[in-house]
């Protein structure tokens, strides 16, 4: 007959534990720790955001559709660049060049550059051909 031990059972806790030398897993989205092991995100608030980032519809860039909208919002000249015939000098929204005083061409839709404050194509900003 076998004696039963007295010593009390040993329970083996390392499996579940995440390997001391491995960084705790993060969200997805941001710097903070997971809930839980399985999970990717740290709460529901980055759980929807995630979802809502996968199901954006991507902005439509055609030419045609932007100048409808901007003519829609009645800021068409505004985003308009000009450019003098003489001096070719590029102005954003303004038709008239302040140096000739002469009427400018349009060349396209665009904006202001970051950087130097020059008007710049959309067309320059995104290599397209028009």
């Amino acid at each position: 007959m076998i004696e039963p031990s007295t010593a009390p059972p040993v329970r083996n806790v390392t499996r579940n534990d995440a390997a001391p030398d491995r960084p705790s897993p993060t969200c997805v989205l941001c710097p903070a720790p997971r809930l839980s092991g399985r999970g990717r995100y740290c709460s529901a608030a980055c759980r929807q955001r995630a979802f809502r980032l996968r199901h954006t519809a991507l902005p439509n860039l055609e030419a045609g559709l932007l100048r409808k909208a901007l003519r829609r919002r009645a800021t068409l000249t505004e985003h308009t660049v000009y450019e003098c015939p003489e001096c070719e000098t590029r102005y954003l929204g303004e038709q008239r060049c302040s140096d000739c005083n002469r009427f400018c061409r349009v060349v396209g839709l665009g904006g202001a550059c970051t950087d130097c404050e020059q008007p710049i194509l959309l067309s320059d900003l995104l290599d397209l051909e028009v």
